[in-house]
């Protein structure tokens, strides 16, 4: 299994569309439970971190801190 890396702020791909037909969200809250907001709609969810990995293709854009 690939595990995603992605933190607050990645816009992702997802595997399938959202009811609205869009399929890229924003990583709002990034933890054990993951909150997502659809780029299209606005609709925001919260999903646990093993489910939403499952479902994710690719992460379009990374905003992840430089170390």
């Amino acid at each position: 299994m690939n595990l995603v890396k992605f933190s607050v702020g990645d816009v992702v791909e997802m595997k399938k569309n959202h009811p609205c037909g869009g399929n890229l969200m924003t990583v709002l809250y990034a933890a054990s439970d993951i909150k997502l907001r659809c780029n299209k709609c606005g609709h925001e969810i919260s999903v646990e971190r093993i489910k939403i990995e499952k479902r994710i293709r690719k992460v379009i854009e990374s905003h992840s801190s430089m170390q």
